[in-house]
């Protein structure tokens, strides 16, 4: 099996041009909801939101996403259908001059963060398939499904644009359980989903990728590429130290790594890294529970690895302070968890 690049980000917390909120925002007030209901908590307004230059934090984001999947939660895939190549701005006209599908996902990922998914992407090729996988396991529990149907429906709608009517997923699987109706997935992605998978993976026929392009211009592209460049570099450099902290936790997967180790990886003294991080408002520490609670969450939810064998990975000298840290994330110990998730899969299958 062959992959493409990665994603040029292994964390959903990167900054964010304000369309994608906008387009939110618009989607929920188009469905009865009040925008300052879903502005709620954001330090958002709807005036801000009409600066076509507005840039946003992705916890401004999630926040938006939180209150409009609280109001409709079985929206996720609706949201999506309402993203569009344009919608992405200069990355979405990169799209749209590719000279093939597989430039255009090479782009994609090159440039991620000029995106609004939330989700990690993986994409490989095997067996005649492309597979699409969209990691949620650093996502927040509470809108991860809505999540990952919100950002492949937006990918499968982008894809038609690319090659209309023309790419057909010859497979679909979600980890999240499955909902009381599948209507709205056949309709949008024209075959029904298994439910309760290790992961969330799409599928289509590989012979796609290098179909030709209606609208491919090398001129274009290499023009969006340039402009994509100079965009995520801004970007970048304004995306402070916590998010370079989070991504390295994540990428290095070494979530027993000191803060002087991490510092060295970024070329600051240790109080330099203390001191920028609470200039950002959080700490090391915290960074590194936010971290090690998703990860805990995906481990536990299986119910096959025991408590001490995931106070090890996470990093943790002893299972008794992996409990501790737990206790305090959840308010319940680590085997509850276990047994709460494991019981509720269970109950569902039943159904």
């Amino acid at each position: 099996m062959t992959g493409f690049v990665e994603a040029a980000v292994r964390h959903w917390d990167f900054p964010r041009g304000g369309a994608g909120t906008s387009l939110l925002v618009r989607f929920g007030t188009e469905h009865g909801i009040a925008d300052h209901d879903l502005l709620a908590g954001t330090g958002l307004t709807a005036d801000l939101l009409a600066d076509p230059s507005l840039e946003v934090t992705a916890r401004q984001e999630l926040e938006v996403v939180r209150n409009l999947a609280t109001a409709l939660p079985d929206a996720g895939v609706a949201a999506g259908r309402q993203y569009h190549a344009t919608t992405f701005g200069i990355l979405g006209f990169a799209f749209l001059s590719s000279p093939t599908m597989r430039d255009a996902v090479t782009v994609a990922l090159r440039y991620y963060d000029l995106s609004f998914a939330f989700s990690l992407p993986d994409v490989s090729v095997g067996d005649g398939q492309v597979r699409l996988v969209l990691d949620d396991r650093l996502l927040p529990r509470d809108v991860a499904r809505f999540l990952v149907e919100r950002d492949l429906a937006a990918i499968h709608t982008v894809i038609d644009e690319l090659l209309p009517g023309a790419v057909p997923l010859t497979g679909l699987e979600f980890r999240f359980q499955e909902p009381g109706s599948c209507g709205q997935y056949e309709r949008t992605f024209g075959l029904r989903p298994r439910f309760g998978c290790p992961a969330n993976v799409a599928t289509f026929d590989a012979a796609f990728l290098d179909e030709p392009r209606p609208l491919a211009n090398a001129h274009t592209v290499a023009m969006c590429e340039t402009q994509c460049r100079e965009l995520v570099a801004r970007r970048r450099a304004r995306s402070g130290t916590a998010h370079e902290v989070r991504e390295l936790l994540t990428r290095l997967g070494a979530l027993g790594t000191p803060m002087p180790s991490v510092a060295r990886e970024l070329n600051l003294s240790t109080r330099t890294l203390r001191r920028r991080l609470e200039e950002e408002g959080t700490s090391f520490r915290a960074l590194l529970d936010e971290v090690r609670e998703a990860l805990a969450e995906e481990l536990l939810a299986t119910g096959a690895v025991p408590v001490e064998d995931v106070a090890v990975r996470l990093g943790y000298a002893e299972a008794s302070s992996f409990i501790h840290a737990f206790k305090r994330w959840k308010g319940i110990t680590p085997v509850a968890y276990a047994r709460q998730r494991t019981g509720t899969r269970r109950g569902r299958s039943v159904h």
